[in-house]
């Protein structure tokens, strides 16, 4: 310990940011992904019970992100004018009480109407969290700092799978006048209006109003983050046009994209998936959904470190995406034996989940400061605009051929060509921040 702290004088001061930052940041993103995906497993019941085709599933499932894209960037232009404490506390109140209405809805349009609403009421939520950790982590800190964050999409999965299915078990025969998937959007909703209001509370804006840091380790932390500024390319000009003009930020938004097309196909559809292996008790789909999120969490912690004691960018992105890839196609041909689908399963989604930190350092070394609030969220909001299109050409498929074979063999396929863009984006001579590898 002591030898650590010889090296990095700093990192004791860093461990306190991060106690004070993450534990808080953490729980708010694992409502958040549980809010955003519960409907993967109150699909197991909402179905037969409102009547719905899988095709009114997927597009419900889907247009959340429609909204969700819409509203990235003004979001996230409002979050670096209004403050996040604000900001952040506002959105989640928001979203907390549209994911809690879900209870509410009788058809396929008050189904699409609430989903719409939720996404957008909560997009700039991530890329705000994003532009926020930049806002106190320099550039050589942030894989780890994203990989704890970004953890709790695979805690989700783990706690979010076992507590989703033990409430469709427990109020199986219906309670209060609900039925069991009613129960669950109200138990998962609920607690996210409690945080957006604990948000006002325990945020600080920036390391300037942080009054829980001692006037020493705010200059400190001040100036660990303008050295590195300065560090990154300088854009002519501060105008989010000049954001828009930039071939990279396209670029980044198509791998990103590649990589949430794995996630959400992941996310939306594991419960399913491991229901066609034979499983029909909802809390054992719970439970076994929960494995390849246990794996991934440890995973992704695993990556995240390794990238920033070996400054390497690249490869530890490229290799997750492949490892996603790899792993769909695994569980398509091996469907009919439920060990090694299992296992594929969980090389996909340690590969897909693990992709999502390992992409955003690039971006936020790349981006100079002045135009990061919109940068980020364009980045965000194109891959995003997976969690529509997955969902909706599985479920899609899935009603014309009886399989989701074709639709994982596809979105498998754009993983690959994904991962393949992020070699040629992230290589030597690409950009003086992205140069990494």
């Amino acid at each position: 310990m002591t030898d650590t702290l010889t090296r990095d004088p700093a990192a004791a001061l860093y461990r306190r940011v991060t106690l004070r930052l993450i534990p808080f940041i953490f729980v708010c993103y694992l409502f958040n992904y549980i809010d955003r995906v519960n409907v993967g497993f109150a699909k197991l019941q909402m179905l037969d019970a409102l009547h719905w085709s899988e095709t009114v599933y997927g597009l419900g499932a889907g247009i959340f992100f429609i909204g969700y894209v819409l509203c990235g960037v003004p979001s996230n232009l409002a979050l670096a004018r209004v403050g996040p404490r604000r900001w952040i506390g506002v959105m989640m109140v928001t979203w907390g009480a549209l994911s809690t209405a879900l209870l509410l809805v009788s058809t396929p349009l008050q189904f699409y109407a609430v989903r719409l609403l939720t996404g957008a009421a909560e997009a700039g939520f991530f890329p705000g969290i994003v532009l926020y950790l930049s806002q106190w982590y320099p550039d050589r800190r942030r894989g780890r700092i994203m990989a704890l964050f970004m953890s709790a999409i695979p805690v989700s999965g783990l706690v979010g799978g076992p507590f989703s299915g033990w409430i469709l078990g427990h109020f199986a025969t219906g309670q209060g006048g609900l039925a069991a998937w009613q129960w669950m959007f109200l138990l998962q909703g609920v607690p996210t209006v409690v945080l957006g209001l604990l948000a006002f509370v325990l945020l600080s804006d920036n390391v300037a109003s942080a009054r829980w840091l001692a006037p020493a380790e705010r200059s400190q932390l001040e100036a660990e983050l303008a050295a590195d500024a300065r560090q990154r390319p300088q854009q002519s000009s501060e105008s989010l046009w000049a954001v828009f003009t930039q071939p990279l930020v396209w670029v980044l938004g198509f791998i990103y994209f590649c990589i949430q097309s794995g996630v959400y196909a992941i996310n939306f559809w594991l419960p399913s998936i491991i229901k066609n292996m034979g499983f029909n008790d909802p809390l054992v789909i719970g439970w076994l959904s929960a494995i390849p999120y246990l794996l991934a969490g440890l995973f992704m912690l695993a990556c995240g470190r390794s990238a920033d004691l070996r400054g390497e960018r690249r490869w530890h992105l490229v290799v997750p995406m492949l490892m996603g890839a790899a792993g769909l196609l695994i569980a398509v041909n091996f469907a009919g034996q439920p060990v090694v689908a299992l296992l594929g399963l969980a090389l996909a989604t340690m590969g897909a989940l693990t992709g999502l930190p390992m992409f955003w350092p690039l971006p936020t070394a790349y981006l100079s400061a002045a135009v990061a609030a919109g940068g980020l969220a364009i980045i965000n909001s194109l891959g995003q605009m997976a969690g529509f299109v997955s969902p909706y050409i599985v479920g899609w498929i899935k009603d014309q051929t009886g399989s989701t074979d074709a639709a994982l063999y596809s979105l498998a396929g754009l993983i690959v060509v994904g991962a393949v863009v992020a070699v040629k984006v992230a290589a030597p001579g690409k950009g003086q921040a992205l140069a990494r590898a």
